[in-house]
């Protein structure tokens, strides 16, 4: 008889199971994290370029065109942005409005990170309890059958 016979068979099976789907959330959640993560890191470097261009007087930028290959730019109207507010919808906001909503995103963001970072632990702490819970039921199936084939 193997260790699983021993043991109540469906409580294992039922604890195994919670613990893959465990896995496969804290996984799901693991990459909204680093989508969020990249979010924030786009919006900091958003404000970083505005307020590069707010204070550049000749108006040239360096524009990105793919492959690492870039193109001299003028900007015409430093004092103006169009800011993408949700839904593929974008409005055009004053530069220094912009980055007061780029600041108040990345605020948002790292709210919404830390909430998923506390799903995420809160999930882990569940996996390990279950984890410890099959341990104790496949220590327990190996006594059993320690003490079975001992008789």
């Amino acid at each position: 008889m193997n260790n699983v016979e021993q043991a109540d068979p469906r409580e294992i099976q039922t604890l195994q199971m919670y613990l893959n789907e465990y896995g496969q959330q804290i996984e799901i959640l693991t990459q909204q994290l680093g989508m969020i993560e990249q979010q924030r890191l786009e919006a900091a470097a958003a404000i970083e370029t505005l307020r590069a261009v707010m204070e550049n007087e000749d108006g040239a930028v360096l524009l990105p065109i793919g492959g690492g290959a870039y193109l001299r730019a003028n900007v015409l109207d430093a004092g103006h942005v169009l800011v993408n507010i949700g839904a593929d919808v974008s409005v055009e906001r004053a530069t220094a409005e912009a980055v007061e909503y780029l600041q108040d995103r990345i605020t948002e963001l790292e709210a919404l990170a830390k909430k998923v970072a506390g799903s995420v632990e809160q999930l882990q702490g569940q996996a390990t309890e279950i984890s410890r819970r099959l341990e104790a039921a496949y220590r327990g199936a190996r006594q059993a059958q320690a003490g079975q084939g001992g008789s």
